[in-house]
C-alpha cells in the first residue's frame, strides 16, 4: 500500500532551527510556544522570524523561500483610521442666502417657511423647490 507522508511544517522546521541556533533568545522561544499552542503565527511575527533566520548560515535557503512565500501569500492589515463619511446632502450657501432674503422681506410666507425648515434639517430640495425659491427672488426684485 501507498502511504502518506506526514505534512511538512517549514515554520516549525524554520522556528527549531532557530531555536538551536539562539538558545537563549526569548523572542524565538516565544515564537516556538505561541506555534505550539495557536499553531500559527501572526505576519509580522512571521516575518520577525525570517529575520533571525536569515542571520543563521546553515538554514537551508529554500525554507527561507518558503517562509517568504507564506508571508507574502498574508494579508496585510491596514490600520488607517476611517475617513469621517460624507454628508448624503451639501447645502448650497446661495439657497440659504436666498430664502434668508426673502423671509426678511416677507417673514410670514408660509411655502418659503416650509421651504426653509426642509433646508435647515438638510433635506434634499427638489428641482420644483428650488425654482419656486428662484421665482419668489425674481419678485423681490
Amino acid at each position: 500500500m501507498y502511504q502518506k507522508s506526514p505534512p511538512l511544517d517549514i515554520v516549525n522546521d524554520v522556528l527549531e532551527e532557530c531555536i538551536m541556533a539562539y538558545p537563549i533568545s526569548s523572542f524565538v522561544i516565544s515564537l516556538y510556544k505561541q506555534y505550539r499552542e495557536r499553531g500559527s503565527l501572526s505576519k509580522k511575527q512571521l516575518q520577525g522570524l525570517h529575520s533571525k533566520a536569515s542571520q543563521i548560515k546553515d538554514i537551508a535557503p529554500g525554507k527561507l523561500a518558503t517562509l517568504e512565500a507564506i508571508i507574502n501569500k498574508m494579508q496585510t492589515r491596514d490600520k488607517t483610521p476611517a475617513s469621517a463619511p460624507k454628508p448624503m446632502f451639501e447645502k448650497e450657501e446661495s439657497t440659504g442666502k436666498d430664502i434668508e432674503d426673502i423671509l426678511a422681506k416677507y417673514p410670514q410666507h408660509k411655502r418659503v417657511l416650509f421651504l426653509k425648515s426642509k433646508y435647515d434639517n438638510n433635506e434634499a430640495l427638489s428641482p420644483v423647490e428650488l425654482s419656486d425659491i428662484k421665482r419668489f427672488k425674481q419678485i423681490l426684485k
